[in-house]
Formats: structure tokens, sequence, C-alpha cells
């Protein structure tokens, strides 16, 4: 009896923690259908009316581009990123928790130190490096440095999420005559899945959210992703139609929910086996 009182309390905490974090969400979804009065008025959490001229007028824009546009552009931007990411991270990852090669282990503590630097020491170095290249107001300050597996955090979670497979599986793919690229294919990449699916999805949410790198590099408006388009559509008008703003915001945030419950139960099994469990 004890024990299935102790369970209930738990559930019912889960549930109430669970609503409260959801709670903004909802908020987001049920104020999108109302007007500017209600929204700063009312408390209630259901609208009086559902309202739909937020999500049509604010998917029609406020210039000659729709947001239709800029979440392409978000798409262009977010695909070869990750893309990038899962390949490069991938290989630099295997060839440290696999191989032995001279100055291994200053190499892997220059990488790791990079993860102390904050982003706001390398943004000027990295904006003239780019601005040298003739990389901005592009998509390739961002995809063109995962190409190089830039980001270390990344080759960190990979790196520990090899070395707990088995080298007897390396050995038994060398007897069948796999070489190290091909044991890497078709033996370790598929029992990396979790990790993989965690690295999918940490990059997709970092890069769709991101708004202050495409700040930095992207100049025309043709080109801004939804972050950027959302901060315009604030910008561009004298009255701010909310649910407009809310309806878009709502919007652009669909494909990382339903990403991350579509992929929750890897992204879970990831983060348990890599050694960043809390």
């Amino acid at each position: 009896m004890k024990t299935e009182k102790k369970d209930t309390m738990s559930y019912f905490i889960l549930i109430i923690v669970g609503l409260l974090m959801i709670y903004p969400l909802l908020w987001l979804f049920f104020s999108s259908f109302k007007d500017n009065a209600e929204i700063f008025s009312s408390l209630r959490l259901l609208p009086q009316r559902f309202d739909l001229s937020g999500y049509r007028e604010g998917w029609e824009g406020t210039g000659q581009f729709t947001f239709g546009t800029f979440m392409l552009n978000t798409v262009a931007m977010v695909v070869p990123t990750i893309l990038a990411t899962v390949i490069s991270s991938t290989l630099v990852a295997y060839g440290f928790a696999r191989f032995d090669f001279k100055f291994k282990k200053i190499f892997f503590m220059l990488m790791i130190s990079t993860m102390m630097l904050p982003n706001a020491v390398l943004i000027i170095p990295r904006y003239m490096l780019f601005r040298k290249f003739g990389w901005l107001n592009s998509y390739k300050p961002f995809y063109m440095p995962q190409i190089f597996a830039f980001t270390a955090f990344f080759n960190y979670l990979m790196i520990q999420f090899i070395r707990g497979i088995p080298h007897e599986l390396d050995e038994s793919a060398r007897m069948d005559g796999l070489g190290s690229f091909r044991t890497l294919v078709y033996i370790l990449a598929p029992l990396c899945k979790p990790a993989l699916f965690s690295m999918f999805i940490f990059q997709f949410i970092w890069t769709w959210n991101d708004f202050f790198n495409p700040l930095i590099y992207i100049n025309s408006i043709s080109k801004y992703p939804v972050s950027l388009a959302l901060r315009m559509s604030v910008d561009a008008q004298s009255f701010i139609a909310w649910n407009k703003v809310l309806a878009m915001s709502f919007v652009s945030i669909v494909p990382m929910v339903v990403l991350f419950f579509a992929a929750q139960k890897y992204f879970v099994e990831g983060i348990a086996t890599t050694g960043l469990k809390g």
C-alpha cells in the first residue's frame, strides 16, 4: 500500500511539473487566436473565439517575402549544418577513440579546451576570417566550420560513445576483411544511432533557434531565417498585431517539438550512455 501511495504521489507530482513546463507552449498556441486587447487584458487560457487571421496574415508576411520563404531559408541553413556536423564529428571521434597516433593526448586537450572559450571572444576573429573568405551574407559561416568538426562538444559526445563499444567488434570486422572506414560505416555507425540522434537534435535546435550569429553574418532580408524574420515583423510595424507574431512563433517551433518527440527514445538513450548523465 505504501509503495502504491508513493507511486501515485510521484505520478501526481510529475503531472503537475509537466503541466507547468508545457504551459508556456499552450499559452503561446491559444494566444495566437486572440487579439491584442484579449492578450493583454484577459488571464483566460482559452480565447473567446478562435480567430485564424493571425496565421493567415502572419504567413503572408509584412513585405515582399512570405513567412514560407523564411522557413525555407532556415531549412537551407540547418540541413547542411547538421549533415556536416554528424559526418565530421563521427569521423573525428572514431579517430580519437580507436586509433593511437602521435600527440593524440595533446590534440585531445586542445580540442576540449575550445569548449571553454565563450562565443563573445570568437565572434570578431571569425567575422574577419569569414569576410576575407567572402562568406558573409550566406549560410557558409554555419556549415563550413562544421565540415572540420568545429563543435568540440559533439566530438566529445561521440568519442565517449564509441569508447563504450567493445573493441572485439572491430577485430571481428578486420577478420572478415573490412577496413577501418567500412568498419565505421557498417559496424560502429549503426550502434552509434542514439548518439547520432542526440547530436542531430542538439544541432537542429541550436541552429534553428540561433539569432545572434545570423544577425552578424546575414544582412539580406531575402536570406533571413525565422529567428530574424520574427524580430523583423515586430520592428516593421508601428502597430504590432501580436497574434501574428505569436502564430508564426508557434509555427516556427513546431518542427523542433515534433523532432524531439519523434526521436526522444534515441535522444535519452544517447545522453544516458555517453558519460553526460547528471
